[in-house]
């Protein structure tokens, strides 16, 4: 009896993800690029990725504790540099590694932008792995495969301007790294 309780309640986490991951998806449309894809927002709202087609878009995964988080300031450089020629620096505030992320969706941006003068666009916190990881991080691990799937904060996917995703880097890959910039400026046409 034990063991149909356990396929129960798989099944049952199985539907609960299946409907989240289904909500940020337009119905009717296949989840073929990243742009069928939105980010809830620290006020509430929702920030669909299809008003960014034809831009280049930067998703990482962030957390203000993480040892990595000085990489903050490399976003906010890349967002100086390129955002006028297309590139949109998309940061996801994220618990899901160590429990880096305590602050509250309120205060991650302002406490970005004061320590680490961050202005890019900054949505609310996400997961973005196991059974709970937002529907465009389990689309970005399904259609690149496990190895690419985020292993800790700041991991990063490169989107190009047609929705697809391009490229991706691990954690250690620092944003103004210059396979970041190459990938990027590939993108733009620079």
């Amino acid at each position: 009896m034990p063991r149909i309780g356990n396929i129960l309640s798989l099944v049952a986490g199985a539907t609960v993800a299946m409907s989240a991951s289904m909500s940020h998806v337009p119905a009717g449309q296949a989840r073929d690029s990243a742009l069928q894809f939105s980010f809830d927002m620290p006020d509430g709202s929702q920030l669909p990725l299809e008003q960014f087609a034809g831009k280049t878009v930067l998703v990482v995964n962030t957390a203000t504790k993480c040892g990595f988080s000085k990489q903050l300031a490399g976003l906010q450089e890349l967002h100086e540099r390129y955002s006028e020629s297309g590139l949109v620096v998309l940061a996801v505030p994220s618990n899901d590694f160590g429990n880096q992320e305590p602050l509250k969706d309120g205060e991650i941006a302002g406490f970005c932008e004061a320590k680490y003068g961050a202005k890019y666009l900054m949505t609310a916190k996400t997961s973005v792995k196991g059974k709970l990881a937002h529907p465009f991080y389990a689309w970005a691990a399904d259609t690149l495969g496990s190895a690419a799937r985020p292993y800790w904060n700041f991991h990063k996917y490169l989107i190009g301007p047609d929705g697809s995703i391009v490229a991706w880097f691990s954690t250690p890959t620092k944003p103004t790294s210059s396979k970041i910039v190459r990938a990027i400026e590939a993108q733009l046409g620079s």
